[in-house]
């Protein structure tokens, strides 16, 4: 397989599509990290930090916020890159095993069709406050902040622009 085509495999644009995968994964016994976020201009502090939600498991899998709930949730101006770009350079990291796409504002939904092990979010997140924590609570599973990469962010590379 070429590299684009390995990239293109990892992305899902529908949850229903994951079931052949998670029911491989469980059955091996794998743990299952699950984030989310807009990554809109993919930077040192996302890296560093989806580094970080990979080593929490076995398989990552990334919800991305489409276009749509991106302009939702921080303004007409955004996303800067669209979401087949976002979702091409997360899924070109090693450590990433799927990105699924969703259109809600949060992935409430799909924290609920995957059943992660392990759900994670930036610091700047009270465990409690995060979309998911009871779901993956109620079947035993770890909700973890990581520590954000101090100076990175996309709204202040969108400012020094």
């Amino acid at each position: 397989m070429d590299y684009q085509s390995f990239i293109q495999s990892k992305i899902v644009r529908q949850k229903e599509n994951l079931n052949y995968t998670l029911n491989q994964w469980r059955f091996k016994k794998k743990k299952i990290v699950f984030t989310n976020g807009c990554f809109d201009i993919l930077h040192r502090g996302h890296v560093e930090y989806l580094a970080k939600a990979a080593e929490l498991g076995d398989k990552l899998i990334i919800g991305l916020n489409t276009d749509s709930s991106v302009r939702r949730l921080k303004g007409e101006n955004r996303p800067v890159n669209n979401e087949e770009a976002r979702a091409i350079l997360l899924s070109s990291l090693i450590f990433t095993d799927k990105i699924i796409l969703f259109e809600e504002d949060t992935p409430l939904q799909l924290i609920n069709f995957i059943q992660p092990d392990v759900l994670v979010k930036g610091s700047d997140y009270q465990p409690e406050e995060i979309a998911g924590y009871d779901i993956v609570k109620t079947k035993g599973g770890e909700v973890i902040t990581i520590e954000l990469t101090k100076g990175f962010s996309t709204t202040s590379i969108l400012k020094k622009i």
